[in-house]
């Protein structure tokens, strides 16, 4: 398959402007620590729905603001 491109998470960057420390955002999005690092390092292989909307929800963003699609140069 060709490279088409990538999708980089902007977990990051909302996670600071909405200034909850990692712990507490883990606690109200429900999320491991484990699954936080691999949205924050975009290493993540596969994006699970449910996260997601839990990230948005938690964060009060959208879908957009959150991932961006990157196409092949």
């Amino acid at each position: 398959m060709e490279n088409c491109g990538t999708i980089e998470i902007h977990l990051g960057e909302l996670l600071e402007q909405s200034g909850l420390s990692k712990n507490k955002f883990c606690q109200r999005a429900e999320l491991q620590r484990s699954q936080l690092n691999g949205y924050l390092n975009n290493t993540i292989t596969r994006l699970d729905i449910d996260v997601l909307a839990r990230i948005c929800h938690t964060l009060n963003c959208s879908i957009g603001n959150l991932l961006e699609y990157k196409p092949k140069d």
